[in-house]
This record gives C-alpha cells, sequence and structure tokens, in this order.
C-alpha cells in the first residue's frame, strides 16, 4: 500500500468511523483503467461487435467499460486513433455522464483541459447546439484541440481564458456547465501517488480558495433553468460540501438537485461534516474506494431559478466569400448551405462557426468552431479535425481498410500507401480524377486524409498526432 500521510488518515478515520478499515483495504488494490465509447460513432451493441478486447460494463455509466491495460494497449490500437473510444479513469467519467446534456444545448465546460469531460458533453450534443471548452492554462488547452479533434467534434469553441473573463462574454448564456474544479486531488491518491506531495505542500486550502472564486463566475453564466454541475476528485469536506454551502449562500436563486440515488454505491452528501443546516447538500454525490470500483469524487448538481438575464439568439459570424471551386468541394464532403453559412475566415484558415455563438470578440481563442481547412494558392487543403468530423456517408471518396491491414498503421505513421485496383473499383474510387483527396478509414470509421494517384496513396495525416 501507498505510503498516505498521517493527517490525511486522520481525517478520514473521522469522517468514515468503522468503514475505515474497508477504505484502507481498498488502497490495496491496482486501479481500474477505464475507457469511455464516443457515442457519436460507436454504440455499446457496435462495440460488442467489434470484439477489440474483453471489456466490462461500468454499472453506473452507460457508454462506460473496464479494461484490462495489460492485455490491451488501448492507445495504440487504431479505434483509438478513429476517435472510438477515450480513455478515462472510471470515476472521472461520472460528471460527464450525471450532467445531462440535450443536442441544441449551449454548454460551457470551465476547466476542461485535458478534455475527457468535454468529448463526452460534445457527444451529447451530437453537432447541435455549442460546447465552450475551457481551460486557464494555454499549454493544458492544447490536449483540448487534440482530443476534440479526434472525437470529430464539430461545434465546440476552444478557450484559454480566465472565468471572469468568460463570464463578462457569458452572462447569462448557458443552460448547462461543468465546473469540473481544481482540488486537493485527495480521490487521485490512489491513482496517481505524486498528488500526495503537492498535497502536503497546498493542503486543502488553497484549493478551497480557488473553487469560491472560480464558481461565482461560473453562476453568472447560468441561464435562466440552466443546470450546472460542480465536481472535484477530492474527499475534503471543505472543497465539497463546504464549496456548495458557500455557493447557495451566495446564490439563493440556485437549489441542489438530488442524484445521489443513481446508483447503490453513491453516498451523500454531509452537510454535518461542515456544521452546515442546509440539509439539500445530502442530494450530493461522494464516491468512495471501497464502495464502487473507481477512485474518489464528489459531486453536486445545481439548478438555478428565474433570473433577468440577457438572451442570446443569433450567431455572430463574418461571412466570407467562397469561390465555386471551395464551394462544391465543400459540399461534396457533406457539408450544408447553413453550414457554409456559418463559415468564418481567419488568416487563410477556414471556421464553421458552431450555432447560436455570440461575439466572442478579445477572448483568447484556440479554436472558433471546427477547423474546415486552408486555403492555398488555387486549391483548398481540408484539415484533419475535418477529416475526423465527416462520416463514412458524408465522404466524397472513402477507402475503407480493415483494422488489423498492415497500411493502417503506416499510414498512422505518415507513411505512403499503396491500393490495388480492385480495391479502387471496390471504394468507388476508379472514378476519382488524379490527386483527389479521399478518406482513409477503418471498418467505416474514418481516420483522414490521402491523396490519391494511380494506385499509390500520398499521406496527408496530421504529423503532429501520428502513431510514434
Amino acid at each position: 500500500m501507498i505510503n498516505l500521510p498521517e493527517s490525511f488518515l486522520i481525517k478520514i478515520k473521522n469522517m468514515l468511523g468503522e468503514e475505515y478499515d474497508k477504505f484502507l483495504e481498498s488502497y490495496n488494490k491496482s486501479p481500474l483503467q477505464g475507457l469511455r465509447l464516443n457515442r457519436t460513432k460507436v454504440s455499446p451493441k457496435e462495440w460488442e461487435r467489434l470484439s477489440v478486447v474483453k471489456t466490462e460494463n461500468i454499472p453506473w455509466i452507460d457508454n462506460g467499460y473496464y479494461f484490462d491495460g495489460s492485455v490491451f494497449a488501448a492507445t495504440r490500437h487504431p479505434y483509438y486513433y478513429a476517435g472510438l473510444y477515450y480513455i478515462q479513469e472510471p470515476s472521472a467519467q461520472t460528471p460527464a455522464n450525471i450532467l445531462r446534456v440535450d443536442p441544441g444545448d449551449r454548454v460551457l465546460d470551465l476547466c476542461a483541459a485535458p478534455g475527457g469531460k468535454s468529448t463526452e458533453l460534445a457527444a451529447k450534443l451530437n453537432g447541435k447546439g455549442v460546447l465552450v471548452s475551457n481551460d486557464i492554462s494555454a499549454t493544458r488547452a492544447k490536449a483540448l484541440l487534440k482530443n476534440l479533434g479526434v472525437f470529430g467534434i464539430k461545434n465546440a469553441l476552444i478557450t484559454s481564458e480566465t472565468p471572469k473573463n468568460l463570464s463578462d462574454v457569458f452572462k447569462g448564456y448557458f443552460n448547462k456547465i461543468l465546473v469540473d474544479a481544481p482540488c486537493s486531488g485527495e480521490g487521485m491518491f490512489r491513482k496517481e501517488p505524486a498528488i500526495i506531495k503537492n498535497w502536503e505542500q497546498y493542503g486543502t486550502g488553497y484549493y478551497n480558495d480557488l473553487q469560491k472564486d472560480i464558481l461565482p463566475n461560473a453562476v453568472n453564466m447560468l441561464s435562466d433553468d440552466g443546470y450546472l454541475l460542480y465536481s472535484t476528485c477530492t474527499f475534503s469536506p471543505d472543497e465539497n460540501e463546504g464549496t456548495i454551502n458557500y455557493i447557495l449562500t451566495m446564490f439563493p436563486e440556485l437549489e441542489v438537485i438530488p442524484v445521489n440515488d443513481s446508483y447503490e454505491g453513491f453516498d451523500s452528501g454531509h452537510p454535518e461534516w461542515i456544521g452546515s443546516d442546509k440539509e439539500e447538500i445530502r442530494g450530493a454525490v461522494r464516491l468512495w474506494p471501497h464502495k464502487m470500483e473507481g477512485e474518489g469524487h464528489f459531486l453536486c448538481l445545481l439548478h438555478k431559478k428565474k433570473t433577468d438575464y440577457p438572451k442570446y439568439f443569433e450567431t455572430n459570424v463574418k461571412r466570407v466569400k467562397l469561390s465555386n471551386e471551395e464551394e462544391a468541394f465543400l459540399k461534396s464532403w457533406g457539408l450544408t448551405n447553413e453550414e457554409l453559412a456559418r463559415l468564418e475566415l481567419h488568416g487563410e484558415k477556414l471556421y464553421l462557426i458552431p450555432e447560436g455563438l455570440p461575439d466572442v470578440t478579445g477572448l483568447r481563442i484556440l479554436r472558433n468552431g471546427l477547423y474546415v481547412g486552408d486555403r492555398k494558392k488555387g486549391r483548398f487543403e481540408p484539415s484533419e479535425p475535418f477529416a475526423m468530423s465527416r462520416t463514412k456517408d458524408e465522404s466524397k471518396y472513402f477507402l475503407d481498410l480493415d483494422a488489423d491491414d498492415e497500411r493502417v498503421v503506416k499510414y498512422l505513421k505518415c507513411e505512403t500507401i499503396e491500393v490495388t485496383k480492385d480495391e479502387l473499383v471496390k471504394n468507388k474510387l476508379d472514378k476519382a480524377e488524379k490527386g483527389a483527396f479521399i478518406l482513409i478509414g477503418i471498418n467505416g470509421f474514418p481516420l483522414g486524409f490521402g491523396k490519391l494517384s494511380g494506385t499509390t496513396v500520398k499521406n496527408k495525416y496530421f504529423a503532429g498526432w501520428r502513431m510514434m
């Protein structure tokens, strides 16, 4: 068992009482590995049909699975590069699962890097509405670009801003918000023992102050009848019940929506641990490693009653004049007239702006919607995120390979691949013009573009994502 700090153990013993020994025993177990399916690309039934590896359902996550990392190198399989799943610790899958998101919602993931929860929120939107995925660290936020891109997400604005700056632009805009707040990380000690040193240095008070600074700005961005899911990966009552008690006191228009009966292993919130008389806090959830197969987490779902915040209707977009060739090319790859009307040019890069997005001038933006491609001299070059956003049916030309075809790995390593004439006919590529962009896929799932010349496919896979 890892060496846990004495002060931490005393606190947990006071919290758990007679359950304390079971809690300690859980630290003799190895952390479980989990993956979450991209619900826009593959259903649980289809995943079972693919039978890549033996997986076991996570009982409280409809698209989550345990897997054995010793027999399945999940991040090396081509399906990972096709964006079929995201590697995520089982308990960490809970917040985005609990927050009910429907297509057309306006969603904010305020502390989003590296993107595990954002990819699930975006998948629930299914291309409708908008996701603003933000992390104050520009370095960490770069992971959002890749993970949302690999998932084929079309309607995300990716920013690296302070909560206050976002609040100035998006007051009352979002009807669903996830705040997976920075915390002391007590729930991750088993999985990542290195966090203990950080805990010993900063304690819980440092993070509690951060949470109390972040949450009011999030509430200001929440619309009438909106829902905010607050979560941490710590056991600390100060950072959990204490923060919720603080925000309920500060904003009387908020109420707790109980979710503690969603799964038998969920423990309720404990207002008595912070000396609060707010009984509604019992509707929150704490996940313990001795009660369920996962690490430690805390969640509380808040609902906002009537306020007088502004309304948002029109998409703010600086429309670009497309050439006839560009318009024909984009339509041939599945863009609709409505989507063409939401295209915006930044330098030579073309973006598809999410519907209903207001004017975001002044924010530090890493990507404003779907990066479609680049205007080059005399031609248009589609991007890797655009490739990942396409389906086989939307694709003008699609070369479908089997996942175990050795050319798939060659392609993912940015090497040129060869096809046979029979394959060209089978995939309806025999009539493709020389130099045509084709989408390389595996079993119907896209991987990226190539350019066809005879039976040679020049590799256009994004080098920054290549398999090493």
